[in-house]
């Protein structure tokens, strides 16, 4: 609430600048740089500080006009939504700046120099125009932001031209010389703000979210033969992700009663078959959703799927690619894991694991070995929305959709495509 402290030129009231609230789930954030000091006059818009989660990096801006007259919290801290940050004389609420769209790479330079990237540019305050995974990413190498060439629009530095930077001048570092230690002893290994929110906040869903785990096996042979076929028939690549990404949200759509997540002490129903994809980046783990899977055609499916995850492994994903959905899947069959029993991505009510394709014999209907080629299924779901049936339900209408995938091919686009 305003007020007028001692020691305020002028007498002129004062606010608090308290961390704002930046997503459904987000409880706390760290306060990672300020973009400005006491004194200093800011104008409506003007990026004032930067907050990291466990997601994303986010610039906050200023809401109007005002000077700045106390910083109360300094760089590098964990805060609670809603704690002050600092004093100033504006007023208005802080909102998150525009996330960068997508990028596609900046072309690499030919020999008279065009195509490279252009020079850092200023904003009209001076300040280099940088994403703030990049100046991260500069403040850990102990690399001055402003000395790298950006590749973004109007010469916006991105994440991959710090890292360019780093590359280029990796052979004039020299490293230090040092004696070998008498003995080898343990070495504390300091972790970023994003890692530090990530370990709170999975954490917090074992404590805080009752999971519980279903299993099943899913016969994949006939998936197997319509892939390689609509793989040799041209078009997007299919890969098994899509095929259970799409079983996902055709289930969503079987067992509306799946589809919902706890919110606030109540349940919380969605409309449309959003499914989480687990993608892993050179920052971590992130669950981009894509949107009404159950009702999108298998090629658009993984060409959507397919820029999502270079928009991730890119830095560049928005706040709105990380809300919503039920579900997410997590598949880690590619690196030989046999089955997985994943921890639930709060708000997010279930999460399914799927391990790698192992062959078998079984008998057949008359009793023979017969050769099958499986998958281990393994749902974690919160009992706090579901109960034993309605996961085995969901499950169910998974497994049912991977072995029968002639009919997740039968689908129709959304409305508004």
């Amino acid at each position: 609430m305003p007020s007028s402290p001692e020691g305020n030129p002028g007498g002129t009231a004062v606010s608090d600048l308290v961390m704002p609230k930046l997503g459904l789930t987000m409880t706390e954030g760290v306060l990672a740089e300020w973009h400005v000091k006491p004194g200093d006059r800011v104008r409506p818009g003007q990026v004032i500080f930067v907050v990291e989660t466990d997601k994303i990096a986010s610039e906050v801006e200023a809401p109007g006009a005002g000077e700045i007259v106390e910083i109360l919290v300094e760089s590098g801290r964990s805060v609670a939504v809603g704690t002050p940050l600092a004093r100033w004389t504006g007023s208005g609420v802080l909102r998150e700046a525009a996330e960068s769209q997508a990028l596609p790479a900046a072309p690499a330079p030919r020999a008279d120099g065009e195509g490279a990237p252009r020079p850092a540019a200023s904003s009209a305050g001076g300040r280099v125009k940088a994403t703030p995974l990049a100046r991260r990413l500069a403040r850990q190498q102990g690399i001055d932001v402003a000395s790298v060439a950006g590749s973004g629009p109007g010469g916006r530095i991105k994440a991959a031209d710090v890292e360019a930077a780093v590359a280029q001048e990796a052979p004039a570092r020299e490293p230090p010389k040092r004696e070998p230690p008498a003995q080898i002893a343990p070495e504390n290994v300091a972790v970023s703000a994003k890692h530090l929110a990530m370990a709170r906040r999975v954490a917090a869903a074992m404590r805080e979210v009752p999971h519980f785990y279903l299993v099943r096996r899913a016969e994949v042979s006939a998936l197997l033969a319509l892939r390689a076929a609509m793989n040799a028939a041209g078009g997007p690549r299919i890969t098994l992700n899509h095929f259970l990404l799409k079983a996902a949200g055709r289930a969503l759509m079987q067992c509306p009663e799946a589809n919902r997540i706890w919110a606030d002490d109540a349940l919380l129903a969605f409309a449309a078959s959003d499914v989480g994809m687990v993608v892993d980046t050179p920052d971590g783990l992130f669950i981009p959703v894509l949107r009404d899977v159950g009702r999108l055609p298998l090629d658009r499916l993984a060409r959507t799927a397919g820029a999502l995850a270079e928009r991730a492994r890119g830095g560049a994903l928005r706040r709105e690619d990380l809300e919503g959905a039920a579900v997410s899947v997590s598949n880690l069959g590619m690196a030989g894991v046999e089955s997985v029993a994943p921890i639930i991505n709060p708000p997010q009510s279930a999460i399914l694991g799927v391990g790698a394709i192992a062959e078998t014999f079984r008998p057949d209907p008359a009793g023979q070995p017969a050769l099958r080629r499986e998958l281990v299924l393994t749902l974690a779901c919160d009992h706090r929305v579901f109960d034993g049936m309605a996961g085995a339900r969901l499950l169910g209408a998974i497994v049912a959709g991977l072995e029968a995938p002639h009919g997740l091919l039968q689908t129709t686009e959304p409305e508004d495509s």
